[in-house]
């Protein structure tokens, strides 16, 4: 190959890689902003978020998911360009899951056994299984819009990453309303609605993302 084809493929390849990080920060950035102002304008933050947020199990739950967002976010950013190391990233996703495993370890040793299910269970358990997903729609169309300018290798892998990224985004703003703050309620049902998001992730991912 000559010099000259070598520096166009180079610089083509930048534009690529450019276009692909303009369009994950419009993507992340956009579905973020959306999936806020329809908690906002629809059931709102918690009427008592002001004293709340004192207390250590809200500024846990709000603190862990926002972790989770962040870690997962990077993951899918990385996903999507060809060669990128992924592996450190998925690992760090280990972070939040044993933050929760150490915080629910402390809660069933705190708690009186005959309250556990009251906290497991908590007010809001189906709602929450039905709002986290319809708060991950925006980021999840913007995350798949954007991994289409890229080049993920696995689109199954880069679907189920989008879907985690989208739902512990939309799980992230779902804690400002909220009302169950118990370490069990959070990884049951909130675990449970990630979950069931990355897999439809994933699903749509392996027809979606395909080169």
């Amino acid at each position: 190959m000559k010099t000259d084809d070598l520096i166009t493929l180079m610089t083509q390849d930048a534009s690529v890689d450019l276009r692909y990080g303009r369009a994950l920060a419009l993507a992340l950035g956009t579905g973020t902003v959306f999936s806020a102002v329809l908690l906002i304008v629809t059931i709102g933050l918690r009427h008592d978020m002001a004293s709340v947020f004192e207390t250590v199990r809200v500024f846990f739950k709000i603190s862990v998911t926002l972790v989770l967002a962040v870690l997962a976010a990077r993951l899918a950013m990385r996903i999507g360009r060809p060669g990128a190391e992924t592996r450190f990233p998925a690992l760090l996703l280990g972070v939040p899951f044993a933050m929760v495993a150490v915080a629910v370890i402390i809660e069933l040793t705190t708690l009186p056994v005959d309250a556990w299910r009251t906290s497991l269970v908590g007010r809001n358990a189906l709602f929450c299984l039905f709002f986290v997903p319809v708060l991950s729609l925006a980021p999840l169309a913007g995350l798949f819009w954007a991994l289409k300018k890229g080049a993920p290798e696995n689109p199954m892998a880069a679907g189920a990453a989008a879907g985690l990224a989208a739902s512990a985004i939309a799980a992230a703003i779902y804690a400002w309303h909220c009302p169950d703050d118990s370490p069990l309620f959070l990884a049951t049902w909130y675990t449970i609605a990630i979950a069931g998001v990355t897999v439809a992730g994933a699903l749509l991912g392996r027809r979606l993302l395909r080169w």
